[in-house]
């Protein structure tokens, strides 16, 4: 019988490293797909993500005989106490063996850390907030993940539900096919008929994203995205400096094309950002740029024919004035310019009965279901 794991913090570079490392081993040969070594420890750098300016986590890894089997990290943030209330502490990063006892292991140091200081409830999973990768997979394993999306076995959710946790809130993938539309398609009659009035009823534009000012205009979808999620479940207002650095990854990847902003009169009142799937591309590079990984990546990307719709929110004040329905338009005549054949959308929030009607009725499937989960301490 194999010992019980020790738990402690990660400690170091060479820790951070195996940390990072794990998953390579416990999902190889699976969907999942690795993402890049540099860019996970420049997200964890505590120096360099600008999130550890309003809060406070710790990274945790499981030994056995000398060997990582796990990891998790906790933390505590005080603009989600801010904007969500009660008195909370997040779990994130989750990743072990199929073995009862390193769950329990791990994500009973996550609640004891949290509850030292002085949290209530334990949520989780979240890579740390739900701006970034969140939700623990519980449909859809066959599938790949896209751009920004979490992977984990099945056996994660009997570990964890095991141990006390429920769910609170699913988080949905749709998936949209539009490989055999060509303009002026309609996804129903009524969508074309609201996109077309949006400029001449209400003097509204859609316009791209303009690449030589890209900095200024992932600015400008941030301040619609803070405003269009305002009163979302589990939504925190991403700061100025948490902007600036996820630009810096993002102008990598962006493409303009996709990149949606309604405007009258000088005012951005919505916005909606699709990103290529490169997980296309980089799950060949595993994890790695050098030697030949940048190579890769660039011929690759002229090969990718699916796009996640990361976001499309429109100002609540503007809501009725039908720009959702035009961006829905623009990305049908968008896809049939660059021939991409289609995608996912998401994730959105179960309970969004407006959006998740509007995936139906484009002939939307939902593939994916991400859960969060919550227990008392």
């Amino acid at each position: 019988m194999p010992g019980d794991p020790e738990i402690r913090p990660v400690q170091g570079r060479s820790e951070l490293k195996r940390f990072i490392k794990l998953p390579y081993r416990l999902h190889k040969g699976t969907p999942w797909v690795p993402p890049l070594i540099f860019e996970r420890k420049e997200f964890l750098d505590r120096e360099k993500n600008p999130y550890f300016e309003h809060a406070d986590a710790e990274y945790f890894m499981a030994w056995r005989d000398g060997e990582p089997v796990g990891r998790i990290t906790a933390q505590v943030d005080r603009r989600w106490d801010q904007y969500q209330g009660g008195s909370d502490g997040q779990f994130g990063f989750i990743d072990a063996e199929d073995d009862p006892a390193i769950f329990e292991a791990l994500l009973g140091a996550a609640e004891a850390w949290v509850r030292e200081r002085g949290r209530e409830r334990l949520v989780g999973p979240m890579d740390f907030t739900t701006n970034d990768e969140v939700g623990l997979l519980i449909e859809g394993y066959d599938r790949h993940p896209y751009i920004l999306e979490p992977w984990h076995p099945p056996y994660y959710r009997e570990r964890i539900e095991a141990l006390g946790y429920g769910k609170t809130m699913d988080l949905l993938m749709w998936n949209l096919e539009m490989g055999g539309l060509k303009k002026g398609d309609a996804f129903a009659d009524a969508i074309h008929a609201v996109a077309d009035k949006v400029e001449s009823e209400h003097g509204i534009t859609v316009r791209n994203m303009r690449k030589r000012d890209l900095e200024a205009e992932i600015g400008r979808f941030m301040e619609v995205y803070n405003s269009a999620w305002e009163k979302n479940w589990g939504f925190v207002p991403i700061t100025d400096e948490e902007i600036a650095f996820q630009a810096k990854n993002l102008k990598q990847i962006l493409d303009p094309r996709w990149a949606f902003m309604a405007e009258r009169e000088g005012e951005i009142l919505g916005a909606a950002l699709s990103l290529p799937d490169i997980n296309q591309v980089t799950k060949k590079m595993n994890g790695r740029l050098l030697p030949f990984g940048w190579l890769r990546f660039l011929l690759g990307k002229r090969k990718i024919d699916r796009v996640r719709v990361f976001a499309l929110g429109v100002k609540p004040e503007y809501q009725h004035t039908g720009i959702a329905a035009r961006f829905y338009v623009r990305h049908i005549e968008t896809a049939a310019d660059v021939g991409v054949t289609g995608g996912e959308e998401g994730w959105i929030l179960e309970v969004n009965e407006p959006m998740n009607r509007a995936m139906e009725g484009m002939g939307g499937t939902i593939v994916k279901r991400y859960r969060l989960y919550e227990k008392s301490l």
